[in-house]
């Protein structure tokens, strides 16, 4: 239906909005926090923000959905915030961004592979030429390996477990498995929280300021963002809702416009190989 489309399209462009905005505050945040600490208050703030629907829900946890719960806690939350703070104190926000958007490939292979779904020939098409428009957004005017930026790459794998983990999750909205995986992970953060050093980051300039850029990042970018997502992968399908992620680098892109970079040709022939990957991968079959 057309409403339902547009809710789905609706909370697509939104979540890519949070989450193309996540890498930018993650680098600033990092003028003042080790990438441990922003891993961990990102993951227990949202856990704090989570927390009064997690207490009334968590009669709900039981032994049929308690290991998904885990799997989607530990590797779709918590493992991930840490990786992507470790590999963006070298590489670059928007790279980071980009990098991102290896996400539905391996959400669609982790799927055929693990989870024994079928994949239609359109969809994959779909991945690869949004893959190629992503890869096209990382060229500038040399392409340089960088190792550190392996650790992304794992986080979309994890990404892509998670999400097909959500939908073996019976009679639970998003809102709900959300808040739940965070109350399992929550409290290992807040432990490293407490044998955490913040001396030297309370020493560096605007330390409060930065505060607030993970603050943000942790209750837009994971307590409601995630929520929204876990939504979308209801509603739609796991390789539906991971399309995010090929528009998430657009935003962080325009980021880097921001701070004075230059919009090429190039790039924006990426962006449009990028959208036509979204459409290929998310589009439905027509009936008849």
């Amino acid at each position: 239906m057309l409403r339902d489309r547009l809710i789905n399209w609706s909370i697509l462009i939104l979540l890519s909005l949070i989450w193309g905005t996540s890498f930018i505050l993650m680098k600033k945040g990092l003028r003042s926090f080790d990438a441990l600490q922003i891993a961990s208050l990102r993951i227990f703030i949202s856990y704090i923000f989570l927390l009064p629907v997690a207490l009334y829900n968590i009669r709900r946890i039981n032994k049929d959905n308690l290991l998904s719960l885990i799997i989607i806690g530990l590797i779709g939350n918590a493992l991930p915030a840490f990786l992507y703070p470790f590999a963006q104190r070298i590489i670059d926000s928007s790279v980071a961004g980009m990098l991102n958007s290896l996400t539905p490939l391996f959400t669609l292979l982790t799927g055929i592979i693990i989870y024994r779904r079928k994949a239609r020939l359109r969809q994959v098409a779909g991945v690869i030429i949004g893959l190629a428009g992503a890869a096209g957004l990382l060229y500038r005017d040399s392409v340089s390996f960088e190792p550190l930026g392996l650790l992304i790459v794992l986080a979309t794998f994890f990404y892509g477990i998670s999400s097909n983990q959500v939908t073996l999750i019976k009679n639970l909205n998003g809102v709900v498995i959300t808040s739940l995986a965070f109350f399992i992970v929550g409290p290992i953060a807040g432990i490293s929280l407490l044998f955490s050093d913040f001396g030297p980051a309370m020493e560096t300039e605007n330390w409060l300021r930065n505060l607030g850029f993970i603050s943000i990042l942790s209750v837009f970018g994971s307590g409601i963002a995630v929520g929204l997502f876990n939504i979308l992968i209801i509603r739609t399908s796991p390789v539906y809702a991971v399309s995010v992620t090929y528009l998430a680098p657009i935003i962080a892109t325009l980021w880097g416009f921001a701070d004075g970079e230059n919009i090429t040709l190039f790039m924006i022939i990426s962006v449009i190989c990028i959208l036509a990957g979204v459409y290929l991968t998310i589009k439905r079959k027509t009936p008849g």
